[in-house]
């Protein structure tokens, strides 16, 4: 069995590619990538227990992956991520993320590959105690234009009658990997308080709830995925858990004693507070149950000489 995962060299893809090989059932995987993002040092060393290829590409070109054959599935990681940045950048954003996304519905489509796909629990956008993937369309009001894009995405899924997918809800994703990023909001924090700095929390949402998901368990979600065939066609959530900010500083504090908040102003966390529910993938017998503790404490000895370093004011 083949498999292709764009947006490999990234966050989630990266880790992907670095385990794949647990996954039986996968022969060989193709690693996509347009190098824009993140660099080539994401490939360097990857486990010799799975055959690789690495190829430089940009799904922004419709004849991108053409050339692939015999593929069985598609990770689709490939997009512009960063919510906050988003707002700066939504023509391109949305530019971007919709023609990769529509490159990758064909080549599925011509050649019939199945196909997961990721939004984010950042669609919910309006208060609720609790928000599922039933809920109403009132509740679907995403406030960044990174969220509004990936419901864009997934309507534009529904809308296909030749293909066979999987879409999923993530949460925050936190955790290392080789492609690690530092815009999503534990991984930031963990980044400032290595260097000593100052964690800035948006001045409403301390103690407001939000859904994460661990880089591990996202894996999971794709394991589970590829060995059960599961692709209905459907919207799951996945989460590790709702937390607030507050619990995620006090996770931080177990193993960087001395924390330093500093409250801000940000339009795109003047949302209420809401939990997500991951009952309708529990109940297809996927069971995410990986804490946080381990990808902060991971993150932070990733990090660790770097207090030592930021205090270096320039080259001698």
């Amino acid at each position: 069995m083949k498999i292709l995962i764009t947006g490999a060299l990234g966050h989630i893809g990266s880790y992907v590619a670095e385990n794949i090989h647990k996954i039986k059932k996968v022969k060989e995987t193709i690693l996509i990538d347009n190098l824009k993002s993140n660099g080539p040092s994401s490939i360097y060393n990857l486990s010799k227990k799975s055959k690789l290829s690495f190829y430089i590409r940009d799904l922004n070109n419709k004849k991108s992956l053409n050339d692939f054959k015999n593929i069985d599935y598609l990770i689709h990681c490939a997009s512009m991520t960063n919510a906050e940045k988003s707002f700066e950048r939504k023509k391109e954003m949305t530019k971007n993320n919709l023609n990769c996304l529509k490159t990758v519905i064909n080549f599925c489509k011509l050649r019939k590959v199945k196909l997961i796909h990721i939004s984010s629990t950042s669609v919910y956008g309006k208060q609720a105690d609790l928000v599922d993937e039933t809920c109403e369309k009132k509740y679907l009001k995403p406030k960044s234009p990174y969220a509004k894009i990936k419901l864009i995405e997934e309507n534009l899924l529904k809308k296909q009658k030749k293909l066979k997918y999987t879409t999923f809800r993530f949460g925050t994703i936190a955790g290392v990997s080789k492609g690690i990023r530092f815009h999503t909001a534990v991984n930031k924090f963990c980044f400032n308080a290595a260097l000593n700095e100052n964690i800035t929390v948006y001045k409403t949402a301390l103690h407001q709830y939000r859904p994460y998901l661990s880089v591990r368990d996202a894996f999971k979600v794709f394991k589970f995925c590829i060995e059960k065939d599961f692709f209905k066609n459907d919207v799951y959530n996945a989460l590790s858990g709702n937390f607030t900010v507050n619990q995620i500083i006090k996770k931080i504090k177990k193993y960087k004693k001395k924390v330093k908040i500093k409250f801000v102003k940000s339009e795109i966390m003047n949302q209420l507070s809401y939990h997500v529910s991951d009952v309708k993938l529990k109940k297809e017998g996927l069971k995410l149950n990986n804490t946080l503790d381990k990808d902060i404490k991971n993150t932070l000895i990733l990090l660790k000489n770097t207090e030592i370093t930021s205090t270096v004011s320039g080259p001698s």
